[in-house]
């Protein structure tokens, strides 16, 4: 009898493990989760310069955290470098980097684990949008999309997470988007890219819990289209069902759900339910409601715009 035994408990567990996990679910649906303590973390996000970056790197400075900030642009950097001071963070360091070139983001992150320290907390916000239907979208720009919204998360990730599992202490943010979860007609490279993103963030949260790394939280965010200048020209027509977002809305979320180490957020909530449609509803009756919910109209806006925004 001994070795039936096993199993049975085997399964027990695993079921009492699943039991567990949808009771959590269920209870922090309606009582928030406590909020971990962020002062003192060194915090990196990528694309700083401006949009959701600036934002996010003066929310963690107001809740005193060290703040790294990278973007390709210098002058928009180094303003944010200086509003994040101001705004209450214990440091701010602002550097050069083009994300979208593995050997400029291992030497900044070299020169950053120097001067700085161990990163803990990893935004990976940096985007690109070309806003062209695909067979009007030159090479170039579909290979520097799949770059910075996706590559740089590899280049990223190898440079700081081995900190992050000798310290058994860190969390991954993947800022990704909708279009990380739906195809969009008009948005086939940045799509490409922000599904890529997704894939690998889950992929590696997949690992850390295969190997026991329960210090390493991940947090994956699926904002819809957000007024921040990379989708100027947009509109909707559901917009109580799918609004164009406020940036400020969209950031008080996502570093609600960092400290409250939440595994997805979607922005808005219908995000949920049209994802819950998406796993068993055909492809053809999506289509239909994505045409009902004039999202196509939508991306008329950001394709009209005709040129490469970051």
């Amino acid at each position: 009898m001994a070795p039936d035994s096993k199993p049975k408990d085997s399964v027990a567990l695993f079921l009492g493990k699943i039991l567990f996990s949808l009771l959590e679910t269920m209870v922090f649906s309606l009582i928030p989760k406590p909020r971990k303590n962020v002062a003192g973390e060194i915090v990196l996000v990528t694309g700083a310069g401006s949009g959701l970056g600036r934002l996010l790197a003066l929310q963690f400075a107001q809740l005193g955290s060290v703040l790294v900030l990278w973007d390709i642009n210098k002058e928009g950097n180094e303003q944010t470098c200086r509003m994040a001071r101001e705004a209450g963070a214990m440091k701010a360091y602002a550097y050069s980097c083009d994300c979208s070139r593995r050997e400029d983001v291992y030497r900044v992150a070299d020169q950053v684990k120097k001067e700085v320290g161990d990163v803990s907390i990893l935004i990976n916000n940096a985007g690109i949008v070309t806003g062209r239907k695909f067979l009007e979208c030159p090479d170039e720009l579909m290979e520097k999309s799949l770059d910075v919204n996706f590559k740089a998360h590899l280049w990223t990730y190898k440079a700081f997470l081995p900190a992050m599992i000798a310290n058994d202490h860190g969390h991954l943010v993947c800022i990704s988007s909708s279009a990380g979860l739906f195809g969009i007609c008009g948005l086939a490279d940045y799509c490409a890219s922000k599904f890529a993103a997704t894939g690998f963030a889950e992929s590696v949260f997949a690992e850390t819990i295969a190997q026991n790394q329960k210090g390493i939280k991940t947090t994956i965010v699926y904002p819809f289209f957000t007024n921040t200048g990379m989708f100027d020209g947009c509109s909707t027509a559901s917009p109580n069902l799918l609004p164009i977002l406020e940036p400020e809305y969209v950031v008080r979320k996502i570093v609600d759900a960092v400290l409250q180490n939440q595994l997805y957020l979607c922005i808005p909530k219908t995000l949920y339910f049209l994802l819950f449609l998406k796993s068993f509803l055909p492809l053809r009756t999506l289509l239909i409601l994505a045409r009902y919910l004039d999202i196509f109209h939508v991306m008329d806006g950001v394709m009209m715009k005709k040129n490469l925004k970051t």
